[in-house]
């Protein structure tokens, strides 16, 4: 409980100078791992256009399969997004027909049974949470519970972020974070090319190196991109070491 307690303080912490939306939604993802009986989690949030798209992953397979997910647009995720429900306890055998597309290659890739959450204010979704296990499972009531808290205060942290309830600012802000994903991909990519890491781990240093020269994760993907210094800082260090 108390673990619970601090998890809530560290999702509130929003009115920051310098807060790092994409920082904030993989620790949500990390968390839920943590907190829930899940394996892994995911967060898609909508665009200017009203598409889901990627934004954090606890896990490089969940982030591939939650990108396949949303190019299908067919699946959990894009279940409770429309309609702002839960969709849980989601068996992917029991499900074949419902999501032929994902269900096949989610199984491909470990998981067996889904669950996905509306992020919600009151009327207004902006993505979902995922969350996948690589055993048959059920989330139980108190999980659900809990894990529809940690993406309700995670969209209130949002737009709270914004300050303001006007639709623009919040999409201008959901969209900046997007952009800064496909930045922070990138990265990941070529820090793993060139210290022969997973992406997992190529996304460890990088997070790390960010949080120990106080970058926001956006700022210090960008310059890996545009080849800076950094890349070789971030491999000779022992987080960007041999896994």
């Amino acid at each position: 409980m108390q673990r619970l307690a601090e998890v809530f303080v560290q999702l509130a912490d929003t009115l920051v100078e310098d807060f790092d939306v994409i920082d904030f939604l993989d620790t949500l993802t990390v968390r839920c791992v943590e907190l829930l009986d899940v394996d892994a989690a995911g967060v898609a949030l909508a665009d200017s256009q009203g598409r889901l798209r990627s934004a954090a992953a606890s896990m490089e397979q969940a982030r591939l399969l939650e990108l396949f997910e949303l190019q299908t647009d067919a699946g959990p995720c894009v279940d409770a997004y429309r309609s702002g429900k839960p969709v849980v306890n989601a068996d992917l055998t029991a499900n074949e027909k419902r999501w032929p597309q994902f269900a096949t290659a989610a199984k491909q890739t470990g998981f067996v049974s889904v669950h996905a959450l509306p992020m919600r204010l009151r009327g207004q979704v902006i993505g979902a949470l995922n969350l996948f296990c690589i055993h048959a499972s059920d989330l139980a009531e108190p999980d659900q519970r809990v894990g529809q808290a940690l993406a309700d205060i995670a969209t209130i942290g949002i737009l709270q972020h914004r300050g303001t309830q006007q639709a623009e600012i919040v999409t201008n802000q959901l969209q900046t974070a997007l952009n800064s994903r496909l930045i922070i991909e990138q990265a990941k990519g070529i820090l793993a090319e060139r210290g022969d890491l997973t992406m997992d781990h190529a996304f460890e240093a990088m997070r790390a190196h960010a949080r120990q020269t106080h970058q926001r994760l956006s700022d210090l993907a960008r310059a890996i991109t545009e080849h800076s210094s950094q890349t070789a800082e971030i491999l000779q260090s022992p987080a960007g070491g041999p896994p």
